[in-house]
């Protein structure tokens, strides 16, 4: 099995076996129907195979209901809407799982999460997918009825991308991106692999993407490689945003704030792709915060081959975040707004990294500018690989933690987790 650096075995365990009632399909037909007549409590497994869905689309309606793979193996069980099918999966209801299946070639979304007139859709999980080429967004999340949220949703061990084959069926100025979430609270992003989100003409929206009053969101061991804009908080500087009646942003004196909070830890993002150097806009941002009010930045690896506009950036007035212990290719940039930094290295030399022409961004052990000069932060106890820190007299700069106690999987064999096909 290929798990790319810095996605964490022990965090991506198979999930446990189905509880409650069981239902196996192994037609379109069979699958449909069964997605239409769940109750709750209820898991639908789907027999290995590619289903060709020709327009059909499979509306999660009711609470508690998982579909997932029987066979636990994702590559397995591909479900392809051929540009055809407008949205694969469309979640409306609360504790729904979506796990252990591919998507590939949704019109608009292959997962959409959102609201109806029956109130909030909360504790969304969504684990172990591939998502391949989506029309839009491959995973978008918004209430689609005022006053109703979708709230405290997991995206986690999933693989998410655009591919060159893909990229040609991206319409209206390169509306895409990995994930993309409006006025949600409480989602927690980790261990995911995504990629390839950029096209020659336009700028896609970011690999993980939170704003319109985004709050309270974690976004922690991802990998994100050749992404146009990698992890992004936060984007117009104006507009309709979700409020609370906490005021959790004082600082922005009733301002516009479009992401609350949040923490973004342990992740690296890298650029190497040519063809992403060449296009219209480039590499635009690794990380981005703009009017993002409380966030938290703390060890991360932003790594290019080439020149970004922006490593890490901040921008717009009521943006108020911290900025600490980060290892970057390239460049802070300050656009606006307020900034606390702290143990940050700039301009890291590729030679820090294992491989760091190709996007291994494990500190090797004479990487001396890194190791043990960052500070002990509470909110970082782990790195990129899940292994603890700090290793040592303090912690390492960036996501990885250099030697880290090794943890030995003795299940990797049985792991559903593929990320690489």
């Amino acid at each position: 099995m290929a798990l790319p650096a810095g996605v964490s075995v022990v965090a991506c365990a198979p999930l446990p076996a189905p509880g409650g009632p069981v239902v196996t399909v192994d037609t379109v037909g069979e699958l449909e129907t069964a997605v239409n007549t769940a109750t709750p409590n209820t898991t639908i497994l789907i027999a290995d195979g590619v289903y060709q869905l020709d327009g059909v689309y499979l509306r999660l309606d009711t609470p508690n209901v998982t579909l997932r793979s029987a066979s636990g193996n994702r590559a397995a069980v591909v479900l392809d809407g051929n540009y055809v099918t407008t949205e694969i999966i469309q979640v409306v209801a609360s504790n729904v799982t979506v796990a252990d299946i591919t998507l590939r070639e949704a019109y608009y979304h292959p997962i959409h999460v959102m609201t109806t007139d029956a109130g909030d859709t909360l504790n969304t999980l969504i684990y172990n997918v591939h998502l391949i080429d989506p029309g839009e967004q491959a995973i978008k999340i918004n209430p689609a009825v005022d006053g109703t949220y979708p709230d405290d949703g997991v995206v986690a061990c999933s693989h998410i991308e655009l591919t060159d084959a893909g990229r040609p069926f991206i319409r209206n100025n390169c509306y895409t991106g990995g994930i993309d979430a409006h006025q949600a609270e409480g989602w927690v992003i980790r261990d995911n692999l995504i990629e390839g989100f950029w096209c020659e003409t336009g700028l896609s929206e970011h690999g993980i993407h939170l704003w319109r009053g985004c709050r309270d969101t974690v976004v922690e061991r991802n990998v994100l490689r050749d992404n146009a804009r990698g992890i992004g908080f936060g984007l117009a500087e104006s507009g309709d945003g979700r409020t609370y009646s906490d005021n959790p942003c004082p600082s922005a004196g009733g301002g516009y704030v479009d992401h609350f909070g949040g923490l973004i830890r342990n992740n690296f993002v890298f650029a190497s792709d040519a063809g992403l150097f060449g296009s219209e806009f480039g590499f635009d941002c690794g990380i981005c915060l703009w009017q993002a009010c409380g966030a938290q930045i703390f060890n991360n690896t932003v790594v290019s081959t080439q020149a970004p506009f922006s490593s890490i950036e901040w921008r717009f007035d009521n943006t108020d975040i911290e900025l600490r212990n980060n290892l970057v290719s390239h460049n802070l940039r300050d656009r606006g707004g307020t900034a606390v930094l702290s143990h940050n290295l700039q301009n890291a030399p590729l030679s820090l990294f294992v491989d760091g022409a190709n996007g291994n961004l494990h500190l090797l052990s004479t990487a001396a500018a890194a190791i043990d000069q960052a500070m002990v932060l509470a909110e970082v106890s782990d790195d990129v690989d899940g292994q603890p820190r700090p290793f040592g007299p303090a912690p390492d700069l960036g996501a990885d933690e250099l030697d880290a106690p090794p943890f030995v999987p003795t299940n990797w064999v049985n792991l559903p987790l593929v990320v690489s096909e």
